[in-house]
């Protein structure tokens, strides 16, 4: 009997190692984003959401893959929005962090630089908030974006701007990124076919943080409204310098910031009743309660409210389980053809407009409705979503590779 217990009690300890490798099995996804410099506004965000839906995932269970459960872990680089050295994080992350799943993304031109070597890579690519088109549009197998190309959201700014009864527009936009390009193009031919003028095109560079040569050119030209785009900081000074030029016409924009954002730059009085004009990205009033629950878990975990392109990354943490799961495997080939089938999570804040039922369309492209926001007592409120057609895009874009 003894002889027996203690043959039990071996063959139980021997089986300890197996069944403890089972359950404590890791998969580590590689975060490449702006956490320095001027692109930090954006990055800095998508990584803490990415940490925050991780933390909740492994809370309530972990990632279940076949007959093996998965815990998520991050390594985390600040690509600083630059394309070089963006390429040079995907390489350390894939070549000598060993990692086959990398996420975060913020900055169009960055992203844009990994994305145009990453399809001859054996990983894949989990895109949030850069929008460039070509990002997806080349085609890559193993590249999945969250937010819609610029061009998508821009032609319905343009309608919008030229219902609001605005006739001659003075335009003043970045000129050297091209989500921003092709938004601006966009909405600039749509306002055109809607019989609008656009009485001039003044542009900034990437660095630049006094737009009150071009503010004061295009008053000049007494345009009955203003179109201004960049990112979030740019945007904000202008719209403070506009303010003490004394412009009063409507200013409407495409940036996508935070209030908090805006106000650390121009006041009360410079932003009220300016608008932005933008994919709906995380606004709980907008949203509903999926998005409610996601600020008050945002919130507790970092004492900050979530930027409006946080959810971007956010989804895209769902996304990857949902698609492990769907595989039952962390094959890539396998995770691949899940994802490219893959219906919306029921986890994910942003409203997304499947197309033929599934998230992503053949280009790993996933589209949410637009809206416009405006500015009053120091916060963005929602006014009413523009006309979003995911389907037709879609087809459009099947066509491009740039």
């Amino acid at each position: 009997m003894n002889r027996l217990c203690m043959l039990a009690v071996t063959t139980a300890l021997a089986l300890l190692p197996q069944m403890a490798t089972a359950a404590e099995k890791t998969l580590t996804v590689g975060v490449s984003d702006a956490l320095s410099g001027g692109g930090a506004v954006y990055g800095e965000p998508q990584r803490r959401a990415i940490n925050l839906a991780i933390e909740q995932i492994n809370a309530g269970g972990g990632v279940n893959v076949g007959e093996d459960t998965y815990t998520l872990e991050t390594i985390e680089y600040d690509d600083k929005a630059d394309p070089t050295e963006a390429t040079n994080v995907a390489r350390k992350l894939i070549d000598r962090d060993g990692v086959k799943f990398l996420m975060g993304y913020c900055c169009s031109a960055s992203t844009g630089a990994v994305a145009s070597i990453i399809g001859r890579e054996d990983v894949i690519m989990l895109v949030g908030t850069a929008g460039a088109r070509a990002i997806t549009a080349a085609g890559n197998d193993n590249v999945f974006r969250t937010r819609p190309p610029g061009d998508y959201s821009g032609a319905a700014a343009g309608r919008f701007i030229a219902s609001k009864g605005v006739k001659r527009l003075g335009v003043l936009a970045t000129r050297d990124v091209a989500l921003f390009t092709q938004y601006r193009d966009a909405l600039i031919e749509a306002f055109e076919a809607e019989g609008g003028e656009v009485v001039a095109l003044e542009t900034f560079g990437g660095q630049d943080r006094d737009m009150t040569a071009q503010l004061t050119k295009l008053r000049g030209l007494e345009p009955d409204g203003y179109f201004i785009s960049g990112y979030v900081e740019q945007v904000a000074f202008a719209y403070r310098q506009a303010y003490e030029l004394g412009i009063t016409a409507p200013r409407y924009g495409f940036s996508g910031g935070s209030a908090e954002q805006f106000l650390s730059v121009a006041s009360s009085e410079a932003l009220e009743g300016v608008w932005d004009l933008i994919a709906i990205e995380f606004n709980a009033d907008a949203l509903g309660d999926t998005a409610k629950a996601y600020a008050k878990a945002y919130e507790e975990r970092w004492d900050a409210y979530p930027t409006p392109n946080s959810a971007f990354a956010y989804d895209q943490v769902y996304v990857l389980r949902d698609a492990l799961e769907a595989a039952g495997t962390v094959e890539l080939d396998d995770v691949k053809k899940a994802l490219r089938n893959l219906a919306v999570p029921e986890e994910t804040v942003l409203e997304y407009l499947p197309v033929d039922g599934k998230m992503f369309d053949p280009k790993g492209q996933a589209y949410i409705s637009n809206g416009a926001f405006q500015f009053h007592n120091d916060k963005w409120d929602f006014v009413t979503k523009l006309p979003s057609d995911s389907a037709a895009y879609s087809a459009y874009f099947q066509t491009i590779t740039k």
